[in-house]
């Protein structure tokens, strides 16, 4: 029986770890986490909680199917990520008032309040990342594209 040889193979295209998109991504992914975290720790915030406030900046008040869907968490990893911010005195949980089954998600004075402070750390990546805006816009753009046209494939 012949065996079929894709066009990479037929061209000769190994696997390597140093061409594959994904280990890149992958890699520069790590990288951002760890230069957040230092920047993060002052806030009281992980990586992930810092994704949720952003998300309630934007937009407080929100169901937390909502807070879900805009970052790409499940209800089992997001829960726990608001009962910690609510522990900490930045978000309240609350039934809505329409419909009991949904709980919706509202930023306290003191989640409000650390705004402010998180500008910093947008500013101070800005110089660890090393490039200008317009360079951060575009990879920005990128990515987002690349997200979007894998998510559309399901």
């Amino acid at each position: 029986m012949k065996e079929k040889v894709s066009a990479a193979a037929s061209q000769g295209f190994e696997i390597k770890l140093d061409t594959q998109l994904c280990f890149a991504i992958y890699g520069a992914a790590h990288a951002f986490t760890r230069t957040y975290k230092p920047l993060l720790e002052p806030l009281g915030l992980t990586y992930p909680q810092y994704l949720v406030m952003i998300a309630l900046w934007e937009e407080d008040d929100q169901p937390v199917k909502a807070i879900g869907d805009r970052l790409g968490l499940d209800s089992g990893t997001l829960s726990p990520l608001l009962k910690r911010l609510e522990q900490s005195g930045l978000v309240l949980r609350k039934r809505d008032r329409d419909d009991e089954r949904l709980v919706r998600i509202s930023l306290t004075e003191k989640g409000s309040g650390l705004r402010l402070k998180a500008l910093d750390v947008t500013e101070a990546i800005g110089k660890a990342i090393g490039c200008g805006l317009e360079e951060a816009a575009t990879l920005r753009d990128a990515l987002i594209s690349l997200r979007k046209r894998m998510d559309d494939r399901d």
